[in-house]
Order: structure tokens, then sequence, then C-alpha cells
């Protein structure tokens, strides 16, 4: 073998060698995302304002309905306050709109919830009542309804409640049906005539009553 062939072969290996050390060419691989914890194993915190541990399904806690009709308004509230009600209102059952100011003055002539009856601890009491010195009516006076566009019949109605039933805007005028008094508390004055009359069609005119005390009659 002469010189030049032994050259070119060992200028053969030597390139064999340096091919065999480059690193092969590789697509790159988008990074790996570091690890998340699984959603089941992820506590979101409540938003309802509850403890976490109470659950959504508790029972609703219930007591009896005690018969309070006979009883002190102040007596019958805290009887009910006791046996676990505490959203209590009460109203005039005579329908002349007073307000039930010192309840130890008043007593009970209806309730909305019927004795004996289990209910939830939460509903709403309404107690009817009148003045201790008063009797309480055969049936519920129930205050007259808003005036709608048409003049309600407010006959026998206090004062109080008609000017509550018609728009706030109205200019009323009360006088006194059978003498010279100024008419200061209109929940004590019964109507005895009224101008317009009822199912008259209400465009803004002025309204007028004249009324007498609730133990008078009308003239």
């Amino acid at each position: 073998m002469n010189t030049r062939t032994v050259t070119a072969a060992l200028a053969c290996l030597a390139a064999v060698a340096l091919a065999g050390c480059e690193p092969a060419a590789t697509a790159q691989r988008p990074a790996t995302p570091p690890s998340s914890p699984a959603a089941a194993d992820t506590a979101l915190p409540r938003t309802d304002g509850k403890p976490d541990d109470e659950s959504d399904d508790k029972p609703v806690e219930r007591a009896t309905v005690a018969n309070f009709v006979g009883m002190g308004l102040q007596s019958a509230q805290d009887k009910a306050q006791a046996d676990g009600f505490h959203l209590l209102t009460s109203h005039d059952s005579a329908g002349r709109g007073r307000m039930q100011a010192f309840d130890r003055n008043w007593k009970v002539c209806t309730q909305n919830h019927r004795p004996g009856k289990d209910i939830p601890v939460d509903s709403k009491f309404d107690f009817g009542a009148v003045k201790l010195e008063e009797s309480c009516p055969s049936k519920e006076e129930r205050d007259p309804a808003a005036a709608d566009g048409t003049m309600p019949d407010f006959l026998g109605k206090s004062v109080k409640v008609a000017r509550g039933a018609l728009d706030p805007s109205t200019s009323i005028t009360v006088t006194d049906a059978s003498e010279d008094r100024m008419v200061l508390m209109e929940s004590n004055w019964k109507i005895c005539t009224q101008a317009p009359k009822a199912g008259t069609k209400l465009n803004g005119q002025p309204v007028e009553f004249a009324a007498v005390k609730f133990d008078e009659s009308c003239p």
C-alpha cells in the first residue's frame, strides 16, 4: 500500500469518527407545564357565609302556634318570641289605621296563623288588635283599596285610612260634620260625606270629607 492510499484511508476514518460524535438533530418539544392539583382536590371557599362544614339542607326549625286571641298584645308578643317566633307585626282590627304605640294598651282579636298549627319559626306573625276598652269587631275591618283612578267609597272609614288610599298629591279638606271642631287625630274620625262621590273618575281634583268622631253618629 503506498503512502497516498494510507493517507486517504486515514482521512476517511477521521470523517466517520467526527460524524459519529455529532448529536443527532431532534425536534424541540414544548416545555412540560408544571403539574397542577386535580380539580377534585381543590377546596374552594363558600360564598354563602356559612361554615364549610354546614349543610345547605339543614332542617328548618318549627314550632306550634299558640292561641293568642284575647291576650294583651304585649303578652302575646312576648309569648310568641319565647316560642321561637320573632317576625312580629300588628294592625288595627277596627280598620282605623291606628298605630299600636303602647302594646300594653291593646288586646289581640285575630292572628294570621291557626292555633295548633306547626309552622317554621321564621314565619311572619300578624296580630289584629283593638284597644283594651273596645270590643273586637265581629268582622275584621280592612283598609280601603288604594284609589286606582276612581274615587273609593270612604263612608264610615277613618279619615286617616282614606288619606292613605289617595294619591299623596291630592288636596284634601276635612271638616267636622256636626260641630266646628278641629280634626286633629284623623284615625279617631269617621267619614260621613265625601266629594267627589264613590266611582267618580279622579283627575287631580280636590277631595272634601265631613266627619265625626267614631263614638258619634253622622248627622
